[in-house]
């Protein structure tokens, strides 16, 4: 099944529908403010060491743990280019509905669209990934 591409406003739709908003950036960059009520699992995160931005390696770990693979996905990132790439490693683990947030936040924060600082406890990637660990033990 091809990955559809939608604009922000027609997502925000989706979302309101019952969709899930997966934002992709970093922490830090979730951190800073992203669409309400999005969820934050990053592709790529700052290395605790070095700082660079490095793959994720519990990227598709969490996201099997959180989400059945028919699960109404929405992904986002900073402009639509590591939501992409997340849909389409996501699709090879089977993920069947996905859809890339096209513009991610930059389109997204000055079309009006609501946006946050808080992050719920059902979205804090933290908390996610602690229950990625759980599963496995």
């Amino acid at each position: 099944m091809p990955i559809t591409q939608l604009s922000v406003t027609d997502a925000r739709q989706e979302q309101v529908a019952g969709a899930t908003l997966v934002d992709v950036r970093s922490t830090d960059e979730f951190s800073a403010g992203h669409p309400a009520g999005a969820i934050s699992v990053p592709l790529l995160d700052a290395d605790e060491d070095t700082g660079q931005m490095m793959p994720n390696p519990d990227f598709v770990r969490v996201m099997k743990a959180t989400f059945p693979p028919g699960t109404a996905l929405l992904l986002s990132c900073r402009t639509g280019g590591r939501s992409a790439r997340a849909a389409q490693i996501l699709e090879a683990f089977g993920f069947t509905q996905l859809t890339n947030v096209e513009g991610g936040y930059e389109a997204w924060q000055p079309s009006g669209l609501p946006t946050e600082t808080s992050t719920p406890a059902e979205g804090d990637y933290a908390a996610l990934l602690a229950r990625a660990d759980a599963v496995e033990e």
